[in-house]
């Protein structure tokens, strides 16, 4: 008991220390908009149900989320990325700034159209996703934000990329941001995503999900022995000092070169929405690490983080005092 006292005191103080953490968050920027109804009966058009809309309403999505989460958790956060001048863009840039990140890293272009996704809800279960988005951005957008980053990245104590193959992390712009860490090293949190699979390098904690880590080693991950071969590849491939593999229902699974290997069993008590539950791992991530925090203490955040986002509907954050009472064992 005393033992389980004193981590929780130690992880507590981890918790309070993200209030000096800044965080760059460099990605892929998002609106996330529900519709919220009910259904009653079939359509006679189609076999599909009729949902009668009762609200809407509309949140931050993707690199945008992640942000989010950040400023949740009591950090400071700056973000880089693209956006349209168009509503939706307008829109993400007012919400930003509400939440209190900041924004002086987003190019707004013209030409670009600002990632939305539409989901519609009906008695607590997503019926349909409508996607609007574009995933490439002008070269003058991204000059942007390469200048951006070679003048501010030392400002900040963990840089997370968001990666959502929507266009903002491209090639040419992690080439940029490795020629930058080469010059002086920084904590460096990666959502990884396929396009960009064999151009990762000098990561400090990588997130794949269970098929993005299979998809990117090139290994059917089956079991634990697949599971370890895979993350042995992508650690050397991505030279990486830490791997959190997210399994879903089985929690998470943390591998460093050293052979060593952690289990996290998912902290959730029950899941109604997993919208934005990986945006959540890599902000705790990136707040813990830069706190002080060991990576089995940042996994073990990171779980229990994740454990309260996907027990709300809707892309959710978690608060710094929700995550104290999730490692506490206080319900909510």
């Amino acid at each position: 008991m005393a033992a389980r006292q004193a981590t929780i005191r130690h992880l507590s103080t981890l918790i309070r220390r993200f209030a000096d953490v800044r965080v760059l968050v460099i990605g892929d920027l998002m609106l996330d908009q529900f519709i919220w109804g009910r259904v009653s009966r079939i359509s006679p058009e189609a076999p599909v149900p009729v949902v009668q809309v009762a609200r809407e309403s509309f949140l931050l999505g993707g690199a945008a989320n992640v942000a989010h989460n950040v400023r949740a958790l009591g950090g400071r956060a700056t973000v880089c990325g693209v956006l349209g001048s168009d509503a939706d863009g307008r829109r993400v840039l007012a919400e930003l700034k509400r939440v209190g990140a900041g924004t002086g890293g987003i190019a707004t272009s013209r030409g670009a159209v600002t990632v939305c996704k539409t989901r519609i809800i009906a008695h607590s279960q997503q019926v349909v996703r409508m996607d609007r988005e574009q995933t490439a951005h002008s070269a003058a957008a991204t000059a942007r934000l390469k200048a951006f980053l070679r003048r501010h990245v030392w400002k900040f104590d963990s840089v997370l990329l968001s990666d959502y193959g929507k266009g903002v992390v491209t090639p040419d712009l992690l080439a940029t941001l490795h020629a930058v860490h080469q010059r002086r090293p920084f904590r460096l949190v990666v959502d990884p995503k396929r396009r960009n699979f064999a151009h990762y390098r000098g990561i400090t904690l990588a997130t794949p999900n269970l098929h993005e880590a299979s998809e990117a080693s090139g290994i059917d991950i089956r079991d634990d022995a697949s599971l370890r071969l895979a993350a042995k590849r992508l650690l050397e491939r991505w030279q990486a000092e830490a791997l959190l593999v997210t399994r879903g229902e089985e929690g998470m699974s943390l591998f460093t070169p050293q052979g060593t290997v952690r289990h996290f069993p998912t902290a959730a008590r029950q899941v109604f929405e997993v919208t934005g539950a990986g945006d959540t791992v890599t902000a705790t991530c990136a707040l813990a690490l830069a706190a002080g925090a060991s990576l089995p203490d940042a996994a073990f955040l990171a779980n229990h983080a994740a454990g309260v986002v996907i027990g709300k509907v809707g892309t959710a954050t978690v608060t710094a005092t929700e995550l104290r009472k999730a490692i506490s064992g206080r319900r909510q």
